[in-house]
């Protein structure tokens, strides 16, 4: 199980370390075309880049609670089973205990959110605290502070601002530039390379958050030493098959599972290939294969 979570992580990096690569060259290839100088469309790409992660950083979990109506919960009287979870499995991960957030929404799931262990919350809704048993809930907690614990949060942070920046280049490319503008094969090819260069971003966006959302599943299986609460968790959350009413695409990769309430099946598989969370029928396979293997 170790070695799957180390090549979780190789994995994640390395689609990191392509995005990065994908973001200079679009910043090279729009530099060339518009001014015949690369390195000014390289700078323009990493200026925007950077000023999208400043406000990600400083901001992006303040923006995502409010996004989805998140109140926070100040006393452990509100809602003491779930605030006890929260801080034992803290103490068993060695992190300090994240703010708690609850979400008026029928709809059962959660999502953590944080730059760092420091600065880390976790949002569940009432919907989630309605239908699971205490070693269910426990499972989605410690899913959420392995997210925490793994720096998932900085991670797909950084993931979303570089899909950002193409986006941005690529549509003040198309708005701005003149068709006078380095005509020619080369220019063509740059600029489908420019077009094209947003759906690629969002792929290997699509794909790190998959990748995330395995090594949570099982970061958090390892951390209660029960991968069968998480996986009944899973169960109940699909079969409910309720969307979320307040939500945005945007944090969309936070989740504990889809918040459009897909059901499992056929549909669903079909479905995830252009979601941000793997298959629910892989996940709970493969912790009910820890279950199997005694881990």
């Amino acid at each position: 199980m170790y070695s799957q979570i180390d090549s979780n992580r190789r994995k994640s990096w390395i689609l990191i370390a392509v995005f990065v690569g994908l973001l200079a060259a679009v910043g090279w290839v729009y530099g060339y075309i518009v001014s015949d100088t690369g390195p000014f469309g390289l700078v323009l790409a990493v200026g925007i880049s950077f000023v999208m992660t400043l406000v990600s950083w400083f901001g992006g979990d303040k923006i995502a609670l409010a996004t989805s109506g998140a109140k926070e919960l100040t006393e452990r009287a509100q809602f003491p089973t779930l605030w006890n979870i929260v801080e034992n499995l803290a103490i068993t991960a060695g992190i300090p205990k994240p703010r708690i957030y609850i979400i008026e929404d029928d709809s059962p799931n959660a999502f953590a959110t944080g730059r760092d262990p420091q600065h880390s919350s976790i949002a569940v809704t009432t919907g989630l605290l309605a239908r699971l048993e205490k070693v269910e809930l426990e499972g989605v907690l410690a899913h959420e502070l392995s997210h925490v614990k793994n720096y998932d949060s900085r991670v797909m942070m950084l993931v979303i601002v570089l899909v950002g920046a193409i986006a941005l280049i690529g549509d003040y490319f198309i708005r701005f530039s003149d068709d006078d503008e380095k005509p020619g094969p080369l220019a063509v090819v740059g600029i489908l390379f420019i077009i094209l260069s947003p759906v690629i971003a969002n792929l290997i966006k699509l794909a790190v958050s998959r990748k995330r959302e395995y090594l949570a599943d099982a970061s958090g299986a390892l951390l209660t030493r029960y991968p069968e609460g998480l996986a009944s968790a899973l169960e109940k959350i699909s079969s409910a098959g309720m969307p979320l009413q307040k939500n945005s695409s945007a944090i969309n990769h936070l989740w504990v599972a889809e918040p459009d309430g897909s059901k499992r099946g056929i549909k669903s598989r079909i479905q995830g290939l252009f979601s941000t969370h793997p298959p629910i029928d892989d996940r709970i396979a493969k912790l009910r294969q820890m279950v199997d293997n005694k881990v």
